[in-house]
């Protein structure tokens, strides 16, 4: 049995840790896709992962139907380390969605702001340039290739996704496949369950972005799922600076929830005015939390 990679290693501690916060016990089934989406990661890592997992026994392949949860090994510091690094996340993106944290920074600079070790501070800024959030420069340091967002640009990146993403479900070719929308209503039940955690924004934002994503990719056009997964990237860092709380999360999930059963139903229509209602909404309770953090 070959000796696992630190890559595979720390996703396979962060895998673990997942599945202690949804409460899951041996039977319980795994995905693997909605997994990688979750912590963020491509979906290669998170397949080795699971087959290192797999050769420890803690879970098992079944061919065409997925991955069992057989046994779960008691938490150690290094299965608590992923929780570090995920709320280190969340201090970052708030730092830098506010003009505290420069364009530029370096490891020691990571560690220090945010009281991590250097296997942390590495694993964080790993999982940020898996997002092509930061590039590594030339010889020392690392470089964020997008800029913090002011109320302008979010205001003109709902202005824009108001114009594309309801007319997306009108486009003739529109076409969702069931067991995305499977996965889609899956994802956000299970959202509603876990008890929510300051860290939980990371998850919820991945989710919340797979859904628009995967609505853009259903017309078959791919300026619109090209322009759809701009805006995503765009508004990670933003996103993971959650300041609206569970019952925001809870409105959230059920107007994406209704979308999918209108468009399941053939209603597109329907659907697309739900979209821009959806949009709307959160675009005026953003400017409002951001009018009043600015005068608080």
């Amino acid at each position: 049995m070959a000796a696992p990679t630190r890559l595979q290693q720390e996703i396979a501690d962060r895998i673990l840790q997942l599945v202690r916060d949804d409460a899951l016990a041996a039977g319980a089934w795994l995905n693997e896709n909605a997994t990688a989406k979750r912590l963020g990661v491509s979906r290669t890592p998170v397949r080795a992962a699971l087959d290192h997992l797999a050769e420890q026994g803690v879970v098992r392949r079944h061919l065409n139907k997925g991955i069992e949860l057989i046994s779960l090994p008691a938490a150690s510091e290094s299965a608590r380390a992923p929780e570090t690094v995920d709320l280190a996340m969340v201090k970052l993106a708030h730092e830098r969605e506010n003009g505290l944290l420069p364009d530029e920074v370096s490891e020691l600079e990571v560690m220090r702001r945010y009281e991590l070790g250097r296997p942390e501070a590495q694993k964080l800024l790993a999982r940020l340039a898996d997002l092509d959030m930061v590039e590594r420069k030339p010889g020392y340091g690392w470089r964020f290739l997008h800029e913090p967002r002011d109320q302008r640009l979010r205001d003109e990146s709902y202005r824009f996704r108001l114009l594309i993403e309801p007319m997306a479900m009108l486009e003739p070719d529109f076409q969702l496949d069931p067991g995305w929308i499977a996965e889609m209503r899956a994802r956000h039940v299970e959202s509603l369950k876990r008890p929510w955690r300051e860290s939980s924004s990371i998850a919820f934002y991945e989710m919340n972005a797979d859904f628009h994503e995967g609505l853009a990719a259903a017309t078959g056009n791919r300026f619109f799922h090209s322009a759809m997964r701009r805006q995503n990237q765009l508004r990670r860092l933003s996103n993971y600076d959650w300041d609206q709380g569970m019952e925001r999360v809870r409105v959230n999930c059920a107007e994406h929830m209704a979308m999918l059963d209108h468009l399941e139903a053939g209603e597109n229509e329907v659907a697309s005015a739900l979209m821009r209602s959806h949009l709307l909404r959160a675009s005026k309770l953003r400017r409002m939390l951001r009018v009043d953090d600015a005068e608080g």
